[in-house]
């Protein structure tokens, strides 16, 4: 995966729009400033936008060199965020301490024990919200010649299966997504969009 994303990024001097995702914004609206993850940071934009909003911000990227580019960004913002270069699975991040855990069109390779879904919901604090946003119709796609396979990645179903009485769903919808100009997946025009609160 780390190969493979250096890659991704080394092809192009910038992959994404600079800007921070539409479903985002809306949703933190309302939402008091305090620790958050950002979970597959890329090139640092919501990372950034976050930082300036008054959020304490560690953001985690398997890619190296997408968090070359989103520490440069940064440093270009005058913002400080804790940077992790570790694949979701294996960061050690403190568990219950994140007031909000975001995962923006995230690339988590599935697994049988759910890791993935698993980590996401264990960095939820008490009273924090997951924040699990995804293009819509991925999830049901044939593979394609691009090796892509959707059964191959987690998607916002699969971690609506593992809540439980220990959460409450304050969003769970498809919308229209606002997409930022210019950056990869602008095609793509639909959002499935994951609220939910940690209760306890």
């Amino acid at each position: 995966m780390r190969a493979e994303w250096d890659d991704r990024y080394t092809d192009r001097q910038q992959l994404w729009s600079g800007r921070p995702n539409g479903a985002l914004v809306a949703e933190v609206a309302g939402l008091e400033p305090g620790r958050v993850l950002d979970v597959g940071c890329g090139e640092g934009a919501d990372a950034v936008w976050l930082a300036r909003g008054g959020w304490d911000v560690t953001a985690l990227e398997v890619s190296g060199v997408a968090l070359e580019r989103a520490a440069e960004h940064a440093r270009d913002a005058g913002v400080t965020i804790h940077w992790v270069h570790a694949a979701l699975t294996e960061a050690a991040l403190p568990p219950a301490s994140f007031d909000l855990v975001s995962a923006q069109y995230p690339a988590l390779l599935r697994t049988s024990d759910a890791a993935a879904e698993r980590a996401l919901l264990a960095a939820v604090a008490p009273g924090g919200t997951l924040l699990l946003v995804h293009h819509a119709g991925m999830d049901t796609q044939q593979a394609h010649d691009s090796e892509f396979d959707p059964a191959d990645y987690v998607w916002p179903s699969m971690v609506t299966a593992l809540l439980d009485d220990d959460w409450t769903v304050e969003v769970d919808e498809v919308r229209p997504r606002v997409a930022p100009e210019g950056g990869a997946g602008a095609h793509h025009t639909d959002d499935v969009v994951l609220r939910a609160r940690r209760l306890r």
